[in-house]
């Protein structure tokens, strides 16, 4: 029983990292066209099917939770077992439900406002295509002006530090909410507005994955909304919070504290440049938005991706120049490779003919598309993979080696990013047959050039 739940919980997670991962996927798609012509009734239950969907609704949140606590902690070790239980108190403060609606308004203020451009997504199985803002970065940058004013005028933004339990407990409490209303309210809708993958019949499972595909409120796009607005600017406040704190207790925040949040800041910012990007991911065309989705987005990515600046509060590090260049150069070097790789593949998605990729080699495919197998994707076939591997660890070495605690991104994106190149190759096997085998021949290496 523990090996299967380990392998759901792993399959979750890897999901849960869509919400950075999706706009880096490889360049291959499961076939979209057999997909339309499957039941959904017949559609294969992923995540350990109705006892995954029992589960981990229920250990998922008990992680968040588990880990915030260790961070604050003394001991800070994920190996420190049984964990010090918070009272009611850390666990509850009414402003923590307060501050998290109020952060929600903000940004669906924001994304109604007429700023940047609207896209389109893919055609839908309607023949229809919906309309996107793409507004994400205006919405950063707002926030960040805010936040500038209100500390200003004296906000003690330090005090999300303390609020950090509950307002992760008020982030549970309303993915369960907001994971309801979507499933109540998508009984009301069409059939082809169903995901396929979420329409199998099963409550539970059905309430997990999602039943809605697209569920919208008028042109307001409930699950576009939440793939990478409140959660993921989110993490950016939270982040400056912790550094507040440390400015609060010691006078000024240390250079490990300013390297944590300049490194997500960078990462959270590129993320919003290319929004649009995330309009061809599996989120927003394949997957239902239901808790899985709805937890990842408000709770999972805001409250377990910046456990290093938590950390650093209680347990201070010094940080020499030199390593900090390292760290610098390290952080440079996997963003360099993410964001070149990332720019050359969609370059060639949306034009193959484009000068910057006119001279790539590619291999003819069956179904009429070509793999890359030069440039950066003819180096390892995920090279956006490894370029975000060498940020996260950039992310955690300013937090020193004495605990565990800073490395748990690292490690479980590391397994998890693993698990999913994985999956990608039975995907790309099972569509693309000789052709993906010949790529593999070209392109030995998964992740790691002569490692993996």
């Amino acid at each position: 029983m523990c090996r299967l739940l380990d392998g759901w919980m792993s399959e979750l997670l890897l999901f849960y990292l869509q919400l950075h991962v999706t706009h880096r996927s490889p360049m291959m798609r499961p076939n979209n066209q057999a997909s339309k012509h499957r039941s959904s009734h017949d559609t294969e239950r992923e995540f350990g099917g109705t006892l995954g969907a029992l589960c981990i609704p229920i250990f998922l949140p008990l992680t968040v939770l588990f880990l915030i606590c260790m961070s604050r902690s003394p001991e800070a070790s994920v190996f420190q077992w049984p964990p010090l239980l918070p009272s009611s108190d850390e666990l509850w403060d009414p402003l923590a439900p307060l501050l998290l609606l109020g952060w929600i308004a903000l940004h669906a203020l924001l994304y109604l406002m007429p700023l940047g451009k609207v896209s389109e997504g893919l055609v839908l199985r309607d023949g229809t295509r919906l309309k996107y803002p793409i507004n994400g970065f205006h919405g950063l940058c707002v926030s960040g002006v805010l936040l500038m004013l209100f500390l200003g005028l004296g906000a003690p933004l330090g005090h999300l530090f303390e609020l950090l339990l509950p307002l992760a407990v008020s982030a549970v409490a309303m993915s369960f909410l907001l994971s309801v209303y979507l499933y109540i309210r998508s009984f009301w809708e069409p059939s082809h507005a169903l995901a396929l993958g979420g329409n199998t019949g099963n409550p539970l499972y059905d309430f997990f994955i999602g039943r809605e595909l697209n569920p919208r409120i008028g042109d307001f796009d409930l699950k576009y909304f939440c793939e990478l607005r409140p959660g993921l600017i989110g993490w950016v406040v939270i982040n400056l919070g912790m550094l507040m704190k440390e400015v609060e207790l010691r006078g000024s925040p240390s250079l490990a504290m300013l390297l944590v949040n300049s490194f997500q800041l960078l990462y959270v910012s590129d993320a919003l440049w290319n929004e649009e990007a995330v309009l061809t991911t599996m989120d927003i065309v394949h997957d239902g938005f239901g808790f899985m989705l709805v937890f990842g987005d408000l709770c999972w990515v805001p409250f377990t991706y910046g456990l290093q600046a938590a950390f650093l509060v209680v347990h201070p590090q010094t940080l020499s120049w030199f390593k900090a260049a390292v760290i610098i150069a390290l952080n440079g070097i996997g963003y360099y490779i993410f964001r070149k790789s990332n720019s050359q593949k969609n370059q060639f998605r949306r034009d193959p003919t484009h000068p910057s990729v006119a001279r790539l080699e590619t291999i003819a495919t069956a179904t009429g598309k070509r793999l890359l197998v030069s440039g950066w994707w003819g180096l390892v076939r995920h090279p956006n993979y490894l370029g975000d591997l060498l940020m996260a660890l950039a992310w955690s070495l300013p937090c020193g080696f004495s605990h565990l605690l800073p490395y748990f991104y690292v490690i479980y994106f590391t397994v998890l990013l693993i698990h999913r190149e994985d999956r990608d190759e039975r995907q790309c096997r099972t569509k693309y047959g000789l052709a993906w085998d010949t790529y593999c021949h070209r392109v030995p290496y998964r992740i790691f050039p002569y490692i993996y």
